[in-house]
């Protein structure tokens, strides 16, 4: 059996723990597993798979061998997703440089709208086992 599909995320960022909170209310299949860009696992991966363990400007998405990283890891996020989150693949037609230029600018901005925390996100009990150390 392979490994589950791993997300790894800015911890102490506001919308990306939004993000992770939504994801994991709706993949009731418990399909994606999740640790902080910043944790040492995460940190491992990231250097495992040719990344420099400093990126903490978008979130990844590791299945295999496969790396995606910006619009690509949330498109196929969404894609695994039920309900309207599926529907999401029509801006698969969008050209990859016109959807990461967007992402980029979230990602720029997503401090300053949507705040930070000073410490990584700390799942609660009914969720810790959906994140790996």
């Amino acid at each position: 059996m392979k490994d589950p599909p791993v997300i790894l995320f800015d911890g102490i960022c506001n919308l990306c723990n939004g993000a992770v909170n939504l994801i994991i209310k709706y993949d009731l299949d418990s399909y994606f597993k999740f640790t902080p860009l910043q944790s040492t696992f995460g940190q491992r991966l990231l250097l495992k798979h040719g990344f420099n363990p400093n990126l903490l400007n978008t979130f990844v998405l590791i299945d295999g061998d496969k790396c995606l990283t910006k619009s690509d890891a949330a498109l196929y996020i969404s894609r695994h997703l039920p309900g309207i989150w599926s529907l999401s693949r029509i801006f698969s037609l969008v050209p990859k440089p016109l959807r990461d230029w967007g992402y980029n600018i979230v990602m720029r901005n997503r401090y300053q709208w949507f705040g930070k925390k000073d410490v990584c996100m700390v799942p609660s009990k009914t969720k810790l086992n959906r994140f790996l150390k």
